[in-house]
């Protein structure tokens, strides 16, 4: 693959607009209402604990990485940080349409913008692995980690996302019951995080996923507690499970 990336400055440019539109929806905030309010609207037994968002502060930092590491790659004539092609600046445009439609409470096409976010992000993640060029550190820095955690949250936010809309439409739990379905999207949620993690040799992906299931812990310790107790279960062996990805992954590497 060549080095070469005629998209670094289309993906700096669509980078520094996606944050101005997070800072936007924070601080305006977009119609009036921030992101954690309008979550809590269509709170359900997925919803995580409010902090486990704070995890966009850290995505959006190796985004920033990988968008400057895409200048020095090409200069050194690495191929890495060329891989997402034009993908990256789409995701920009997807992460920047879903936080319109979800603060004007367009949440039917918030779960669209969402889906098509999730794919573009999955094209992009298997474009930094299946490449055909052996990584040195830096490019597993500032180009696989950043899409491993990128994909990972998205991949739990799609899961709420989809929740918020079942339960603005006073979604059952198909005959389940709220409780036991809940129960159901956490094992498939670990189920998820178990294949990625072990397909690609990632520890980082399950590890969001461990995150935001203790965070669905949290918000439920005063309401369901065997929702509470399955999503921490989870958490705890989804971390384990990553954390024995990253091992490997170090020695594999030696």
């Amino acid at each position: 693959m060549s080095s070469r990336n005629p998209y670094k400055w289309l993906n700096a440019i669509l980078l520094i607009a996606t944050l101005a539109v997070n800072a936007m929806s924070t601080l305006l905030p977009l119609a009036g209402r921030d992101t954690r309010e309008i979550s809590d609207m269509y709170k359900n037994l997925l919803t995580p604990a409010g902090f486990a968002f704070s995890i966009w502060s850290v995505i959006y930092v190796l985004l920033i990485g990988f968008v400057i590491y895409a200048f020095v790659a090409e200069r050194k004539g690495r191929a890495s940080a060329a891989a997402p092609g034009p993908l990256f600046a789409i995701s920009c445009v997807l992460n920047m349409a879903w936080l319109f439609c979800w603060h004007y409470l367009l949440i039917e096409l918030s779960v669209v913008v969402m889906l098509l976010f999730l794919v573009v992000l999955i094209l992009i993640y298997r474009r930094t692995r299946l490449h055909g060029e052996r990584l040195e550190v830096l490019d597993i820095v500032f180009v696989k980690l950043p899409f491993s955690m990128y994909l990972g949250w998205i991949s739990v936010a799609t899961i709420v996302n989809i929740s918020a809309l079942f339960t603005k439409h006073g979604f059952d739990g198909v005959g389940l019951g709220l409780t036991s379905w809940a129960i159901v999207m956490v094992i498939v949620a670990a189920a998820l995080a178990f294949t990625i993690g072990f397909r690609f040799r990632d520890g980082v992906y399950p590890l969001v996923f461990a995150w935001a299931l203790y965070a669905i812990s949290v918000e439920q310790s005063d309401t369901v507690r065997a929702v509470e107790l399955t999503a921490l279960v989870a958490s705890i062996v989804v971390a384990l499970f990553g954390i024995w990805m990253l091992i490997r992954s170090v020695r594999d590497r030696d």
